[in-house]
């Protein structure tokens, strides 16, 4: 590995249509941070960029309600979480935006270059138009009744009931979510991105790619299903499609916002006065290039951007690493504003230090596996890592050393144990390094307070207060030691609590040199107390969750017998329950039903967690044909109890492959 390499770092582009909060910090951002800090601390020619993603129907929808025009809404949000990460010190080397002029021009060409190559073809389909409205509704706009289940109040995309994905047009009874109209099909022109026809290169691109098996194996699945997507969309906001004929149409929001790495690394360039230094990084094959996402957009950029690149025609890096997070959660359960069941980051952040909740978030970072900010957690990382471990052992050495040592930084004459302490040092400083090397956060902060726990253990089996009275050469080593411990703890430390690392940096008064003179130290952290974490918990929930009462579904036409007969409907006993990467709702089921093994998808996710159905014998149609969603098939229906928000499944105590009548 060539440690001084080039290293150019993304971050997956936050939508400009709301204010961020832990889960998307967790997820792409306070990981990419780190890893940018860690590359600058070794010396590397490192380029962290990231930008707002500024175009889409869900811009102009959110523009709608808040009474602003679109650009309005984007220039807004993009001061709000520039804000929020310049509060959580989340360090860009630019951050820029999709509007800004020269992002077009990089559309354009991916655009013009894939279409040469015949990788973009203009196809007649038929899209929900509203008539009282005079215009086409992307899916967002859309709702109508689920074309699998029939539930009647399914989203233009995927039915939040069910967990089916689909494409708006196979809506049943579809509607404006606007106006509540009724739509009609109407023929439209459109550009689609040929992906079928690119499968195969990206293919080969990805065979010896090293990434996470979550993203691997995701990716795998996600292939089988490529097909051709439209990349345009019959509205005003956006970037203009450049052909005479599509008058009236701008890319889709999926189609641009990746480009924007590139667009905004040119903007930086600019920026800096040196317009085309973009192509140091861009165009240089030698590059390592990282992508931090979260794992809804793993398919956007392990396999539609990369498609992209590979059909166009200047050779722009591709990514090395993508390092994909899974989602973090608050207490249990997705963070919600609409519910009500989130922390407002810049509220909190008047309260508690940046520093204290990148450490939270880095020691439980969702690296393979959810995981959760719990308000106890936070106090337990704080109090036992940060302060008692970290803290108290930079405060007991420093203020030892103005006690007793004048201040300065005693010489250093080391015996067997004091070098024993500093290869141990170092062998650990060692080990942090290669995890930050390969962006594992949780493993990097772990050992960071075994590193804190071993300088804290020395400086206790030495004794310097018992030493300064007999020996005080030998107390003065062990304090040139400690010392030492702190300098290394706080480098290897910075790139996950900076603002902590710069004031010991103060302390020591760097270099560290015999009989310089350190400043007095303060208190790094305060401990907090449990009086504290009630109340924010009562805080965070005063605001009740928003409970919508779901309208009763009218009864369905009337069926003979002779119908009912057909459905077979058996007892079967839940084996193993997973979510489906990428789908928030869905769940995948192993199901024996007596006879055989079935596998089975279920959209109740958001109600019922994995572990709550393996073991439980439940209710299931055995004889529906299989149907395919998210990449994999379904061969049957859970049966379960819907009563607005509330879901239970339909429970039975029979052995499996009973008959339920």
């Amino acid at each position: 590995m060539n440690l001084l390499r080039k290293t150019l770092i993304t971050a997956a582009l936050p939508y400009a249509n709301g204010a961020l909060h832990f889960g998307h910090m967790a997820g792409a951002y306070l990981p990419a941070d780190i890893f940018a800090r860690y590359c600058r601390l070794k010396g590397r020619d490192t380029l962290f960029i990231c930008g707002s993603d500024e175009h889409g129907v869900a811009i102009t929808m959110s523009a709608e309600l808040a009474g602003r025009t679109p650009q309005e809404q984007v220039d807004h949000f993009h001061l709000v979480n520039q804000d929020l990460f310049k509060k959580l010190n989340i360090k860009f080397d630019h951050y820029s935006r999709t509007t800004w002029p020269g992002h077009k021009k990089f559309t354009i060409q991916f655009f013009e270059d894939l279409m040469a190559n015949g990788f973009i073809e203009a196809k007649e389909t038929f899209q929900l138009y509203s008539e009282e409205e005079k215009k086409f509704l992307a899916d967002r706009y859309v709702i109508g009744s689920c074309p699998r289940c029939g539930f009647l109040e399914a989203r233009g995309d995927e039915c939040q009931k069910c967990g089916a994905s689909y494409e708006a047009e196979e809506l049943k009874n579809p509607r404006s979510k606007k106006s509540g109209s009724t739509l009609i099909l109407k023929k439209t022109t459109n550009w689609f991105l040929l992906l079928d026809k690119l499968r195969d290169k990206v293919e080969k691109w990805l065979e010896e790619k090293p990434w996470k098996p979550n993203v691997l194996n995701f990716i795998k699945g996600y292939l089988k299903e490529t097909h051709p997507r439209a990349i345009t969309r019959d509205t005003s906001w956006g970037i203009p499609v450049p052909l005479k004929e599509a008058e009236g149409k701008v890319f889709y929001v999926w189609f641009d916002a990746p480009i924007g790495y590139i667009s905004a690394t040119a903007d930086w360039a600019e920026r800096v006065g040196t317009p085309e230094r973009w192509k140091d990084y861009w165009l240089d094959p030698k590059t390592h290039y990282v992508q931090f996402i979260g794992k809804d957009n793993i398919p956007f950029h392990a396999v539609i951007f990369p498609a992209m690149e590979l059909g166009q025609n200047i050779p722009y890096k591709m990514v090395d690493d993508l390092p994909a997070n899974e989602f973090y959660n608050l207490e249990g359960r997705q963070f919600s504003k609409s519910d009500g069941w989130t922390i407002d980051l810049a509220d909190f952040l008047t309260r508690y230090s940046a520093d204290q909740i990148r450490y939270t978030i880095a020691a439980n970072a969702p690296e393979n596996a959810d995981s959760e900010f719990t308000w106890k957690d936070f106090q337990s990382r704080c109090n036992s890592d940060l302060l008692g471990k970290l803290g108290n052992f930079v405060n007991r050495v420093l203020v030892f050393t103005f006690n007793h040592l004048e201040g300065r930084m005693p010489a250093l004459t080391p015996h067997e144990e004091d070098e024993s302490f500093l290869a141990a040092l170092k062998t650990k400083v060692g080990e942090i390094e290669n995890h930050f090397e390969h962006y594992q956060l949780r493993k990097a902060a772990s050992t960071l307070m075994e590193l804190a726990h071993l300088a804290n253990c020395y400086f206790d089996s030495q004794k310097p207060w018992m030493q300064i009275k007999q020996d005080k050469e030998r107390a003065a080593t062990i304090i040139a030691c400690s010392l030492k411990a702190i300098e290394a703890l706080s480098r290897i430390a910075s790139p996950i609590i900076p603002d902590t690392a710069a004031q010991i940096n103060l302390f020591l008064n760097l270099p560290l040199e015999e009989g310089k003179t350190l400043n007095k130290p303060h208190i790094l952290f305060t401990k907090i107390e449990d009086s504290q974490m009630e109340e924010e918990i009562k805080k965070m929930q005063a605001t009740p969750p928003v409970v919508v009462q779901a309208p009763i579904e009218p009864l369905k036409a009337l069926i003979g017998i002779e119908d009912f007969d057909k459905v077979d409907l058996r007892v079967g006993l839940v084996l193993h329950a997973e979510k489906v990467p990428k789908s928030k709702k869905l769940l995948r089921l192993e199901i024996d039903i007596g006879l055989e093994k079935r596998q089975v998808l279920s959209g109740i996710g958001l109600q019922v967690t994995p572990e709550e159905l393996i073991g439980k014998k439940v209710v299931i149609v055995a004889n529906l044909k299989p149907a395919t969603m998210m990449g994999l098939e379904s061969q049957g229906m859970l049966l379960s109890i819907v009563g607005g928000p509330e879901l239970k499944v339909l429970p039975a105590d029979l052995s499996p492959g009973s008959v339920v009548v």
